[in-house]
């Protein structure tokens, strides 16, 4: 079918109309965006300067916090932006980066977690085999796996939309370019790339999802023969990781696995997993975790930027 594009740049509507909201939403989301700078950076240094990078799951958490601002990076500074400009249009081959970086880091973060899930699963189910199983060498695996999947997911999705026809509105009723609010604007049956979507992106989140909750349930039953107190210290390694999990994959699933005709609030949903998520996920990798706490203190001599009790 011959592209017949007519849009050259789209208005992003942004998350509110009212002037004064906007005014506070512009302080929240600064604050936030140098909050999700600030707790993803100590962690990456804190990981990267201590011993901690020698354990796999803080080799994953790493590459997490890395991801995370990277993934808000791609989305929060035009948020910032756009609150407070007169104009607030992107360019398409800019909507069609912005678009392509989103889904491509989304996905390495679900990979990520997934690892990290696996992690969690031989540390508590086969410990006298952990060494073995997760070896550096299949940590890297793993990592390189994750890029290369989000790679092989992000590409197919983003060359569907942009061959499509944009021939007006280029109103975006949201605060960034996703790829189901910008179907609504195709000037064609958009049947078959909304079922592609569905297909493409909420089957692997609910994949995804479900693989997670299964190594879960299985970690719950063979945490069953274990002592009172292996349980509780096994349960709290795992309680941030199922804490993110939800965060993350819940607000995805409602978003990509139901189908356009249910109107629902897809930009107030996705707030979670691209900017509230990677906010809390430093808190919570840090003030529910032991071993973070030790190596922070070690590392960051300044108690006034860091008291733990």
């Amino acid at each position: 079918m011959e592209n017949k594009n007519n849009i050259t740049e789209f208005v992003l509507l942004g998350l509110f109309m009212n002037e004064d909201v906007k005014r506070i939403c512009f302080v929240i989301f600064l604050f936030c965006y140098i909050a999700i700078f600030l707790g993803n950076f100590i962690i990456f240094i804190t990981i990267t300067c201590s011993h901690l990078i020698q354990q796999p799951m803080y080799y994953f958490l790493c590459h997490l916090s890395v991801k995370d601002f990277a993934y808000t990076s791609t989305v929060v500074p035009r948020l910032i932006r756009d609150i407070i400009a007169k104009e607030k249009t992107i360019s398409f081959i800019s909507c069609m980066t912005q678009l392509f970086t989103a889904h491509f880091l989304a996905t390495v973060e679900m990979f990520i977690l997934v690892s990290m899930a696996f992690d969690r699963y031989v540390a508590i189910c086969k410990p006298l085999h952990y060494m073995i199983i997760v070896n550096r060498q299949r940590c890297y695996i793993m990592i390189i796996m994750a890029w290369g999947v989000a790679f092989l997911h992000a590409v197919p999705q983003t060359l569907m939309v942009a061959r499509l026809p944009f021939c007006g509105p280029n109103q975006v009723n949201h605060y960034a370019c996703d790829v189901k609010v910008l179907l609504k604007l195709v000037c064609t049956n958009t049947d078959i790339p909304n079922m592609l979507v569905i297909v493409n992106t909420g089957m692997i989140v609910l994949a995804t999802f479900l693989v997670l909750v299964v190594s879960y349930i299985v970690i719950l039953y063979n945490l069953r023969n274990y002592s009172s107190e292996a349980q509780r210290k096994a349960l709290s390694t795992c309680g941030s990781h199922v804490m993110v999990v939800v965060l993350f994959f819940v607000p995805c699933i409602a978003t990509y696995i139901v189908p356009p005709s249910v109107k629902q609030n897809d930009k107030e949903l996705s707030m979670f997993y691209t900017v509230i998520a990677p906010m809390l996920n430093p808190l919570i990798y840090t003030l529910r975790n032991i071993e973070m706490k030790n190596a922070m203190r070690k590392l960051w001599p300044i108690k006034c930027f860091f008291v733990f009790k």
